[in-house]
C-alpha cells in the first residue's frame, strides 16, 4: 500500500506540474541573445505567444514554466531584434528587381553592355529601363551624354536612373516622345544642355518630363513588386521596412496584402507630397496596424550631392557656377510644415546640402520652438554646417541618415565640398550626441538592401574592400551598441513604433534574426560577409 500511494503521489506530482505549465507558440534557447532593450541586456532564452514576446530568461527557468508547441535549439548563435529600415524604398525596389542592373558599372560602355544582354533576356519591353549607374565611378567624372544609348538602342525608348534616384540618363527616343526640348524648364530641375542641345540627362524635377510617358505599372505588377521585395529584405534580416514616399493607392495596396497574409514584413509609409494627398490624410489623420504604420509626409527640400543637386550655402568646389537648388521654394516648404504642426503627422525632409539643412531645421525650430515628442525628421543630414547640428538637440530632431552613403561618397564628396565643408558631411557621431539616439536605414534601392553594410560603413567608416584603413573621417563613427540600437530600437522610435517593436522584451512583437556571427564581436574586416540563418516576423519564420 505504501508503494501504491507513493507511486500516486508522484504521478499526481507530475501531471499537477505539467497542467501548471503555462502554454506558449514558441521557445527558443541556447543563443545569445542582444535584447536591445532599455538596459541593453542580454539572455540565451525566450518565449513567444500569439506573435509577441512572452518571457526572456534562461533556457531553464523557461522551460520549467512554459510548456512550448515548437521549441528551436540555435546552438549559440547570435540573436538580435529583427533590423528594421527607416529609411527605405520598399517598391522602388520592387520595380529596380524589373530592370537593368547598373551599380558597380564602371565605365559607360559597361553601361551599354548589361542593358544589350537585359534587352536580349526582355525583348518586348516598351520602355528599356534600368538604374544605379554614376558616373562619378567611371575614368571620365562628366554626365554621360545620350550618344552612345541612341547607336546602341535607335528604336526602343531608354530610361536610366542614376544611382541616387535624382538623375536621369534617357536616349533621343525618350526626348522625343516626351517632347524635351532646349526650352523645356521647370523649377527645381535641369535639362542638362550641351551646345544648346538636351545631352540626355535630367536632374531632379526635369525627370517628371519623362516620367510622364513612362507607362506605369498596375496593381497586379505593384502587388508581384511588393512580393519580390519582400523576398529580398527578409533574406539579409528585414522584418520592418520603409516606403519613403508613396501615393495612396500604393498604401492601400500594402494594407490589403498584409491583412490577406501575402506580405508578412512591417512597413513604415511616407506619403507622398501632393495637394491631394495633403488634403485626404489630414482630414483622415494618421493610422497604425500591426504591420503598417501611416502617420508622416516625406518632403523634398533638395536634391543629391552626386549629382550637384543638393543645395549648398556656397557653390560647389568642382563646379563654381552652380550651389545646387532647392525642389520647393522656401515659401511652400513652410506652408506645408505650418499644416503639418497643426496635425498629428510627422514631417520627414530630404536635405542633402548644408543650405537645405539649414533652412529646414530654421523652418523646424520656428515651428516646434522647444524640445518636444513630435518626432520629425530630417532624412540624410547630409552636409550640415557645424553651427545648425546643435538644432537638431534644441527642436529634438530626429537625424534618419544611411551610413553607407558616407562610404559611397567619400571617394569625390571632397571634390564637391572642398577640404573644409567636408567636415561637417556625414557626421553621424555628431549628430547621435545631440538627442542621445539616431536613426539608421540604406535608402535601398539607391544602396544595397543588407542592412550589415550599413552597420559596417557606420562603425568602421569603410566600404566593401575595407577601405580606407583607419575609416574615413573616423571621428565620426558610432560604437556598436550604438549602432544596433539604431537599426533596431532607435528606428522604430523614429517612426512612432518603439510600443510595438524594436527589441526583444516582453510585450513587443516577436520580430527577431538569427546570424551566423556576432556582430558585436567579430572583426570590422569580417562584418559584411555576415549572413542570415533566420528570420523571423510576429513568431513565424519567413526565411
Amino acid at each position: 500500500m505504501k508503494r501504491i500511494f507513493l507511486l500516486l503521489s508522484t504521478l499526481s506530482l507530475l501531471i499537477s506540474s505539467c497542467s501548471f505549465k503555462k502554454k506558449a507558440d514558441l521557445l527558443v534557447t541556447n543563443a545569445r541573445i542582444y535584447t536591445a532593450d532599455s538596459s541593453f541586456s542580454m539572455a540565451d532564452a525566450f518565449v513567444v505567444k500569439d506573435g509577441k514576446f512572452l518571457a526572456v530568461g534562461t533556457a531553464k527557468a523557461l522551460a520549467d514554466e512554459y510548456e512550448a508547441v515548437t521549441q528551436a535549439d540555435l546552438g549559440g548563435l547570435p540573436v538580435y531584434p529583427g533590423f528594421y529600415d527607416p529609411h527605405s524604398h520598399f517598391l522602388g525596389l520592387g520595380q529596380v528587381l524589373d530592370q537593368a542592373d547598373l551599380v558597380g558599372a564602371e565605365s559607360y560602355d559597361e553601361v551599354i553592355e548589361r542593358l544589350k544582354t537585359f534587352y536580349q533576356a526582355h525583348p518586348n519591353v516598351s520602355w528599356l529601363m534600368g538604374r544605379g549607374w554614376d558616373q562619378n565611378d567611371w575614368p571620365e567624372k562628366a554626365f554621360p551624354t545620350k550618344e552612345k544609348l541612341d547607336a546602341a538602342f535607335p528604336h526602343v525608348p531608354v530610361a536610366l536612373i542614376r544611382v541616387d534616384g535624382h538623375a536621369l540618363l534617357v536616349n533621343s527616343k525618350a526626348l522625343k516622345m516626351a517632347n524635351v526640348t532646349e526650352g523645356s524648364k521647370t523649377p527645381g530641375g535641369e535639362v542638362v544642355l550641351q551646345n544648346n542641345q538636351p545631352t540626355g540627362v535630367l536632374v531632379d524635377n526635369a525627370m517628371q518630363f519623362i516620367r510622364r510617358v513612362i507607362p506605369r505599372p498596375d496593381v497586379a505588377d505593384k502587388a508581384r513588386m511588393f512580393l519580390n521585395a519582400q523576398k529580398a529584405c527578409v533574406a539579409l534580416g528585414l522584418t520592418t521596412v520603409s516606403d519613403a514616399g508613396i501615393n495612396p493607392d500604393e498604401i492601400n495596396l500594402i494594407d490589403s496584402l498584409q491583412r490577406t497574409g501575402k506580405l508578412k514584413i512591417r512597413d513604415y509609409a511616407m506619403i507622398s507630397l501632393g495637394e491631394p494627398n495633403l488634403n485626404y490624410f489630414l482630414q483622415r489623420g494618421p493610422f497604425q496596424t500591426d504591420r503598417l504604420t501611416v502617420r508622416s509626409f516625406k518632403l523634398y527640400a533638395d536634391g543629391a550631392l552626386g549629382s550637384r543637386g543638393a543645395c549648398l550655402r556656397q557653390p560647389y568646389s568642382d563646379r563654381t557656377e552652380t550651389g545646387g537648388f532647392l525642389l520647393l521654394s522656401p515659401s511652400e516648404l513652410e506652408r506645408i510644415t505650418t499644416l503639418l504642426i497643426k496635425s498629428k503627422f510627422q514631417a520627414n525632409t530630404h536635405c542633402i546640402g548644408d543650405s537645405a539643412n539649414h533652412l529646414m531645421l530654421d523652418l523646424y525650430g520656428k515651428l516646434l520652438k522647444e524640445k518636444n515628442d513630435r518626432r520629425w525628421r530630417i532624412e540624410h543630414a547630409q552636409v550640415v554646417s557645424p553651427e545648425d547640428v546643435r538644432k537638431f538637440g534644441q527642436f529634438s530632431i530626429i537625424p534618419s541618415v544611411q551610413p553607407t552613403h558616407a562610404t559611397s561618397d567619400m571617394y569625390w564628396a571632397g571634390d564637391r565640398l572642398g577640404p573644409e565643408r567636408v567636415k561637417g558631411a556625414y557626421a553621424f557621431n555628431d549628430l547621435m550626441k545631440q538627442n542621445g539616439l539616431i536613426a539608421f536605414g540604406s535608402d535601398f534601392p539607391v544602396e544595397a538592401v543588407n542592412p550589415i553594410f550599413g552597420f559596417h560603413a557606420a562603425v568602421a567608416r569603410q566600404d566593401a574592400k575595407n577601405y580606407p584603413a583607419g575609416g574615413y573621417q573616423i571621428e565620426n563613427s558610432i560604437d556598436r551598441k550604438s549602432a544596433l540600437l539604431a537599426m533596431t530600437r532607435w528606428a522604430a522610435y523614429a517612426c512612432f513604433e518603439d510600443h510595438l517593436r524594436g527589441c526583444i522584451a516582453p510585450g513587443k512583437q516577436a520580430d527577431f534574426v538569427v546570424l551566423d556571427r556576432d556582430i558585436m564581436t567579430a572583426p570590422n574586416e569580417q562584418l559584411r560577409q555576415t549572413s542570415v540563418k533566420q528570420t523571423w516576423i510576429g513568431g513565424e519564420r519567413v526565411f
